[in-house]
C-alpha cells in the first residue's frame, strides 16, 4: 500500500454561484483540470449556512433551491496554493480550506486513457 502526503482544499459556495454564463462550480473544476491537479469534486450538499449569509437549503421539489456546494481538490500543498490566484476572478466563492491527507490508494486511470 503507497501512503502520498497530500493536501485536501475546499472550496465552499453554492449552486446559483455563477461566473459570466458558467455555473461557478463548472468553472472551478475545468480551471482545476487545466492546472493539472490530481482530481477534484464537487459535493452537493443539503444545508448550510455562512455567517452573515442566508441558510442555503435544497428542498424537496426544487422550489427555491439553492444548496449548499463543496469543491474538494487533492493536490500537492504547493500546486494547490499556487492555484488559489487562479480563482481571484470568481464570485461566490465563500471560503476556501487547505488541510493534510494522507492518501492510501490512488487508482491507476493512465491505463483506461490508453485504450
Amino acid at each position: 500500500m503507497t501512503q502520498i502526503k497530500s493536501m485536501l482544499m475546499r472550496i465552499y459556495t453554492d449552486e446559483a454561484a455563477m461566473h459570466g454564463d458558467e455555473e461557478a462550480v463548472h468553472v472551478v473544476v475545468g480551471r482545476a483540470r487545466q492546472a493539472g491537479l490530481a482530481g477534484a469534486t464537487v459535493l452537493r450538499g443539503r444545508l448550510g449556512f455562512a455567517s452573515g449569509s442566508a441558510v442555503h437549503r435544497h428542498y424537496s421539489l426544487g422550489i427555491g433551491d439553492n444548496p449548499p456546494m463543496v469543491i474538494e481538490l487533492v493536490d500537492r500543498e504547493d500546486r494547490l496554493r499556487e492555484f488559489v490566484p487562479q480563482l481571484a476572478d470568481m464570485h461566490g466563492i465563500g471560503l476556501i480550506t487547505l488541510e493534510a491527507v494522507e492518501i492510501l490508494f490512488a487508482a491507476d486511470h493512465s491505463r483506461k486513457r490508453e485504450a
